[in-house]
């Protein structure tokens, strides 16, 4: 039978990382070019600052993903690899739990039984890994997918409103690189809830208010301690 459903969890992995990437390029990209701009900087002050803002956030994002999923991807490996030597060592005894998950789920007890012994004899441990420990193919860490998704993603999100920065006159551009950045974001938070299959209105309300807040606190930082006279 086919199946004709479609569902959104195969994206989670990467969606998650290219949402995170391009909403933390937004925000601090601008919220750093807000800040310095307080400052009373030049806008040539303004784009530097920027433009080294792009490419360590980057790299960061970069490494911070595939450092964090890496270790995500080590803890299921070595769970897998407990897994496959108790089945081998105690068969009997992980027959027994994965009859006990079936039966919690609401089998009694003799089909959670049968399912049990027909999943084992057919991957043994898939059907561990699966209803035991909750690692699926869908969901399982691939760092390297998700370093390159929030290193692309975050440098275009930090390029939106650096192409502003260069192209607005400096007396108008705390507010036009507020105002752009905070639509940026809303149309961000609509097309990652539309993806995920999310709720679009909270989601582009949710990125915005905390982008908002971000570049509010950093501009007076900048203001603060500013440089002008």
């Amino acid at each position: 039978m086919r199946h004709i459903e479609r569902h959104k969890t195969h994206r989670i992995g990467w969606l998650r990382a290219a949402v995170l990437g391009a909403n933390d390029g937004i925000v601090s990209t601008a919220s750093l070019v807000l800040g310095v701009a307080a400052s009373g900087a030049s806008t040539q002050g303004v784009l530097v600052a920027g433009v080294a803002g792009l490419v360590a956030g980057a790299m960061s994002m970069a490494a911070g993903e595939y450092v964090s999923v890496s270790s995500q991807a080590d803890t299921e490996r070595a769970d897998l690899d407990r897994e496959r030597r108790e089945l081998e060592a105690n068969p009997v005894h992980e027959h027994e739990e994965l009859t006990e998950i079936y039966m919690a789920r609401g089998l009694d007890a003799a089909l959670a039984s049968q399912v049990a012994t027909q999943l084992m004899q057919h991957d043994a441990l898939g059907a561990h890994a699966r209803d035991e420990l909750g690692i699926s193919e869908i969901l399982t860490a691939r760092p390297v997918q998700a370093a390159l998704a929030s290193a692309g993603t975050f440098a275009v999100g930090a390029a939106l409103p650096l192409l502003v920065t260069a192209v607005i006159p400096s007396a108008l551009l705390m507010w036009t690189v507020s105002s752009s950045s905070l639509l940026f974001l809303a149309l961000l938070g609509a097309l990652g809830a539309r993806a995920g299959g999310a709720p679009v209105a909270s989601a582009a309300s949710r990125v915005t208010f905390w982008g908002a807040l971000a570049m509010a606190l950093t501009a007076g930082v900048g203001a603060l301690f500013g440089v002008a006279a």
